[in-house]
């Protein structure tokens, strides 16, 4: 049975947050911010901190870890020419304090966040979407207007930048709003077949000697 992929009103709203399931695949309409720099999400918590102005609303928004290629065009214009994902873990010590200070309802990238970005999320009812890596042209095909960017004096994969996406995707929902981590569940399958693999190993080593021996 091919599965259902939903298609999603971008700022996500509570009720489609917590509908979500971990597993779901969703495609993307709306208005998302995205970004790929440390230093960004470092101003971002400035902002949090109330040490720095903000250059935009993030409450209750999103939060995408994505890299962007970018480009000036006349009339002060901004052309978006592709963007791909960053991975997430990289800002892992940053993340829950942002998504609570912002009610963050939709962050993602690839490779998930660790358990207490999933707490964090759980409280604010909020998702994390995963992109697949290296799927650049699928994913700018999906934009149709460059909103704002914001922080020009950063390259341009790290400033902040809020695009108009119509399908973006498919993405999966790697965390739900309701605790449930697709990544904590494979960490948890990998260690618990651990001993069973090494123990494996040590056969299969311990026979290779025996052969070499009986061989010599």
């Amino acid at each position: 049975m091919e599965e259902e992929i939903r298609r999603l009103r971008m700022p996500l709203s509570e009720g489609d947050a917590l509908s979500l399931r971990a597993g779901d695949m969703v495609l993307l309409d709306g208005e998302i911010t995205i970004t790929a720099g440390l230093p960004t999400h470092h101003r971002i918590v400035e902002v949090a901190e109330g040490r720095r102005e903000a250059p935009r609303d993030l409450h209750g928004g999103s939060l995408f870890h994505l890299g962007s290629y970018s480009r000036e065009t006349e009339g002060g214009g901004f052309e978006v020419l592709y963007m791909n994902p960053t991975t997430s873990t990289r800002f892992n010590p940053l993340m829950p304090g942002l998504i609570r200070h912002f009610g963050l309802r939709a962050v993602g990238g690839k490779g998930g966040l660790d358990a207490a970005c999933v707490a964090a999320l759980r409280e604010v009812g909020g998702v994390y979407l995963s992109f697949v890596g290296g799927g650049a042209p699928l994913l700018s095909d999906a934009i149709r207007a460059v909103v704002s960017v914001d922080w020009n004096d950063l390259v341009s994969h790290y400033r902040l930048v809020t695009l108009r996406v119509e399908e973006l995707g498919p993405l999966t929902v790697g965390i739900d709003a309701h605790g449930n981590s697709l990544y904590g569940s494979l960490s948890e399958t990998a260690a618990a077949r651990m001993p069973e693999i090494m123990a494996g190993l040590a056969r299969a080593r311990a026979e290779a000697e025996a052969e070499a021996e009986g061989s010599a």
